[in-house]
């Protein structure tokens, strides 16, 4: 039987960056409103991913 194939990233450092920038982008046209906590922890978690 042969081994199963390593997984791939599906996302690279540079997509995660840009989906962070864009999260930001959009939390800040967003800021007062109760949905912007969900995108905020996002974007931290986003950061968290990149390493940040």
């Amino acid at each position: 039987m042969a081994e199963p194939q390593r997984a791939r990233a599906v996302l690279s450092t540079e997509d995660f960056k840009l989906i962070r920038e864009a999260v930001l982008s959009h939390l800040q046209k967003i800021e007062d409103t109760p949905e912007s906590v969900k995108f905020s922890n996002l974007y931290h978690r986003l950061g968290s991913a990149l390493g940040r």
